[in-house]
């Protein structure tokens, strides 16, 4: 069941460092006191994160930390420092080695902003769910600190907000293309995935003395360079995937030397086999190797859409850790290097990661505070990484890759009984066995050749791919002897179901239905036309329909009640207005009254993310008269997508109403069961009226002119500003 993808050295092949024999911290020290009670003089690595410290496998600060000290190294941690000086980040002295900074296990951007660009009050990673722990852009803001607290020690820094800057892209919150998060932090070196692998290999080679500057190599590794590296030959990314006829530029590989003839002339065919660049055939090695691809310049994406869409599907084309090639971005007079991804991590080094010692629970300086992101996974279990569903919206694939990596099931079960022997608060019941996807836990590609060189962005897209494996047997023996252990009263399925896989085995919908789901399921069709759903690259409702008859099926035979819950995107890249109400007609129909719905959030790097700044679709070869995508931009025409998806709330009666009458939908608006919205209602027609006296622009058609008495009421205010009325009300 392993991927045939291997690494060249094991995780945990590298000769301990000295200090391992200090031992395992109980916690990683937050503050000099706990140094000292662990006999430390000095940290080799510390890391600054934006989350609150909870040593737990599904917090990544702790599964780097643990996988560092495992490796020998005496790890600090500095948690939600203050960022307004330098001072909490010299608490734990000068690290030997490096300052690792992250903004924790999700983007500061997007964790504190609403996909409305409306500021959160709360914040699920902080203790007591406090907003504003961490500041905008927090890897940029922290590595700035770090150089001011310590002149000279490098900056390293990771995560999921670092991963998804490692390039020029486009900026939601700016509305502008940005440069590579490298150029704007200042830091010596990026890591992107899951970076276990480069963060053990950069880490002993520092220790050995080796200089940060010098190492330039390592997989799964961003650096700013000046030239590309020696001895890689590269290839124009317009030879890969020409754009076609664009507007002239100045070129875009400016500064960069010529590359072997041979290699600037190979091509790659849009389809997801990529032929082989010509090499000298003496070298006899595979055509990506040591070959990097030239992307255009940061200058050039930045007002250029077209090959903005082109830049980020050739990015999307070489995230294979088997075939990928490095590539390369000029920024000014400096470029990015990046190179190929991390090879995936073996079944034996996930169980390893996993049974670090952990303990399970927010550090002991946060006393008895709740941090709701903790409270939700504590009694939850993560049992692969990755997805090879390349959903275009999902940040999955661009950090955690498509390549699944499986925990064994023995390692799975150490720690269910963890939990149920160790953890406080524990019922009997696991409230998820999962991961980024419920059931793809041990699939893989049934063919090496097909899994080392396949570029497809997706293995189940438009349909599944024929190498594809669909056994859930593994899945279901897991369930099987996880539910039957000493001690477990009920394992839950939290995690998406892929619907269209599962629908492949029955078996799997059987053994779901009967014994995982505690009433309800949620599943996430995320639309029901063919349209946007085409650009989120899902699957038709008909997968969706399967499901629902046998899980309705295998529900009705255990006689349990028990209900779908369908989770739906609204303003997503493709989906137009008509979209949106075909979608809330189907739900008003199928009886569904969504409580919580989201509009698109248009995270960095994303391919959805790209089809909603250029408004082009880059899942096809881009040229100049590439696809149209419409996308629903300003906050009216947003909120009312969003508000198509809760047409039963009253407070959006009226928008929905306008919008249906713009488009001659009248015949929806009424009382009765085909209706979609009732008609204006006396109180609706009086709030208006009251409106329109005091100057509000009223909902009804109107001229434009200022509403009556308007001048009247503002030729009466005095020279303060505020309205004389005459006499003063009793």
């Amino acid at each position: 069941m392993q991927a045939t993808i291997k690494a060249d050295r094991g995780l945990f092949s590298y000769p301990k460092y000295w200090a391992h024999c200090y031992g395992a911290a109980p916690f990683l020290p937050m503050s000099k006191a706990e140094m000292d009670e662990l006999g430390w003089d000095s940290c080799d690595v510390i890391l600054v994160t934006g989350d609150a410290y909870v040593d737990h496998p599904s917090f990544g600060m702790a599964v780097v930390g643990r996988v560092l000290e495992a490796h020998g190294f005496r790890v600090g941690i500095i948690s939600q420092p203050d960022w307004t000086s330098k001072d909490d980040f010299m608490k734990l002295g000068r690290p030997n080695l490096y300052f690792g900074v992250t903004a924790g296990n999700m983007d500061s951007m997007i964790n504190r902003y609403t996909a409305d660009k409306k500021l959160r009050h709360d914040d699920a990673y902080t203790p007591d769910n406090i907003g504003g722990k961490r500041p905008d852009r927090a890897v940029t803001v922290y590595s700035q600190r770090c150089r001011e607290a310590f002149k000279g020690v490098p900056v390293i820094i990771g995560g999921i907000e670092a991963s998804l800057r490692r390039i020029a892209h486009y900026d939601y919150w700016s509305e502008k293309v940005r440069r590579s998060v490298l150029f704007d932090s200042k830091a010596d070196m990026l890591f992107f995935g899951n970076a276990e692998r480069p963060l053990v290999e950069v880490t002993h080679r520092m220790a050995a003395g080796e200089a940060i500057g010098d190492i330039r190599d390592v997989r799964g590794t961003a650096i700013i360079v000046k030239t590309p590296l020696p001895e890689w030959q590269g290839v124009d990314s317009t030879s890969l995937d020409r754009p076609g006829k664009i507007d002239a530029i100045p070129s875009p590989y400016q500064e960069i030397p010529d590359c072997d003839k041979e290699a600037e002339n190979a091509t790659t065919d849009a389809a997801p086999q990529a032929q082989p660049i010509v090499i000298q055939p003496a070298e006899r090695r595979k055509p990506w190797e040591k070959v990097y691809v030239k992307l255009p310049a940061y200058e050039v994406v930045r007002d250029n859409k077209t090959l903005y869409a082109h830049t980020s599907r050739i990015l999307h084309q070489e995230t294979n850790p088997g075939c990928a090639r490095a590539l390369l971005q000029r920024h000014g007079d400096r470029h990015i290097w990046i190179n190929p991804p991390a090879m995936p991590l073996e079944t034996e080094e996930m169980d390893a990661v996993f049974d670090l010692p952990y303990q399970r629970v927010p550090h002991p300086v946060y006393g008895d505070a709740k941090i709701p992101a903790y409270e939700m996974i504590r009694f939850s279990i993560n049992i692969m990484r990755g997805c090879y569903g390349g959903c275009t919206f999902c940040s999955i694939t661009e950090h955690e890759g498509r390549i699944i990596q499986s925990r064994s099931e023995d390692s799975i079960i150490r720690e269910i009984e963890q939990i149920r022997d160790t953890v406080p608060g524990f019922t009997g019941v696991i409230s998820d066995l999962g991961g980024p996807t419920a059931n793809m836990y041990r699939l893989r590609c049934k063919s090496p050749k097909a899994e080392a060189t396949c570029r497809r962005p997706s293995c189940v897209y438009p349909s599944i791919c024929a190498h594809m494996d669909t056994d859930h047997k593994p899945t279901i023996d897991l369930y099987r002897r996880a539910r039957n252990l000493p001690g477990i009263k009920k394992v839950l399925i939290a995690s998406g179901v892929r619907y269209d896989l599962a629908v492949e085995d029955p078996e799997y919908v059987k053994e779901l239905a009967l014994h995982h789901t505690g009433g309800y399921l949620k599943i996430a069709p995320e639309h029901t036309e063919d349209g946007p759903l085409s650009k989120m690259m899902k699957p038709g409702m008909g997968s969706y329909y399967q499901f629902k008859e046998l899980f309705d099926k295998y529900s009705q035979e255990a006689g349990k009640k028990q209900y779908l819950i369908p989770y739906f995107i609204a303003s997503h890249p493709g989906t137009t207005d008509e979209d949106m109400l075909s979608l809330a007609i189907w739900l008003k129909e199928n009886r569904f009254k969504l409580d919580q719905v989201q509009n698109f959030y248009p995270s960095p790097m994303a391919t959805a993310t790209t089809m909603y700044h250029t408004e082009v679709n880059s899942l096809r070869k881009v040229t100049k008269a590439s696809e149209h995508v419409p996308s629903a931009k300003g906050e009216i025409h947003r909120r009312l997508h969003k508000a198509m998806l809760r047409y039963h709330d009253p407070k959006n009666f009226a928008q929905i109403r306008e919008a249906l009458v713009k488009m001659g939908r009248e015949d929806l608006i009424g009382r009765g069961p085909q209706h979609l919205v009732p008609p204006e209602s006396a109180n609706e027609k009086r709030q208006k009226v009251q409106k329109g006296r005091r100057g509000e622009r009223a909902l009804t058609k109107h001229t434009g002119l200022p509403p009556k008495g308007f001048k009247e009421r503002k030729a009466k205010k005095g020279r303060n500003g505020q309205q004389q009325l005459g006499k003063q009300p009793r």
